[in-house]
């Protein structure tokens, strides 16, 4: 059985109080930490991890929804549950990926089947991503197996991708970049480009040139476009301050 990890925020102390209370009941919450404010809620994301927010919409100062479309630009988001007691935002949450709407007050059971499909969907989404650490290569008379850290930039063909390794070599995989790009994410890859994906790891150099920009990749220079500029650089930041451990 998998074990969450819950934020809960809310501005009133009894709505909290009475979150982590049903939260804690539910047999699979392992952590529950709690957040008076969005803005502490955030500064709490930035220090560890949580599977599941159970949020409020109406707070002060960031409200909610500003705080669901924050966290959807994690490499790694959690899974958000709205919780409150205004109905009126329930477009705007879904508009923000929000996994459910609930309503005050909360019943113990509606959050346990909600928090059991959240569990349901990160064990599926786990399997995913063991299956792809590695991609099989189909040759002839022969299946050669890559393994994700030896890639470092993946290129769409077509139906297919080819990545291509540190070594110099590339390899034709059936597979929608898009599909790829959402597995390996979280691993230390981003796209900078419809057509590519690179591995943070591997960049070397981020060059303007008019108004073009490209990001070296190895002896490789590929065009970053504007869309993806940003998080690419906010990625690399993240990749060279990140702590020692």
């Amino acid at each position: 059985m998998s074990h969450l990890s819950v934020l809960a925020v809310d501005d009133e102390q009894p709505a909290l109080d009475e979150m982590r209370y049903l939260v804690g009941r539910c047999a699979l919450v392992a952590r529950v930490e709690c957040a008076p404010s969005a803005a502490d809620a955030l500064r709490l994301l930035r220090q560890t991890s949580f599977d599941v927010v159970l949020l409020d919409v109406r707070m002060p100062g960031l409200d909610g929804i500003e705080l669901a479309s924050v966290l959807a630009r994690f490499s790694a988001p959690p899974a958000v549950i709205f919780v409150t007691a205004h109905e009126q935002y329930a477009l705007d949450a879904f508009n923000v990926d929000a996994i459910a709407y609930l309503l005050k007050p909360v019943s113990e059971e509606r959050l346990a089947r909600v928090l059991e499909r959240v569990n349901a969907q990160r064990s599926e989404h786990a399997s995913h991503e063991d299956l792809l650490d590695v991609l099989a290569v189909e040759l002839p008379g022969r299946t050669m197996m890559v393994a994700r850290s030896e890639v470092e930039w993946v290129e769409a063909s077509g139906d297919y991708i080819r990545l291509h390794t540190g070594a110099g070599a590339s390899h034709l995989v059936r597979l929608p970049l898009g599909v790829l790009e959402e597995y390996w994410g979280p691993h230390g890859f981003v796209r900078v480009h419809r057509g590519y994906l690179v591995a943070v790891r591997a960049v070397r150099e981020l060059r303007s040139d008019g108004a073009q920009t490209f990001v070296r990749v190895g002896n490789q220079d590929l065009p970053v476009s504007r869309r993806h500029l940003r998080e690419l650089r906010d990625r690399l930041v993240r990749h060279v301050t990140r702590p020692l451990k």
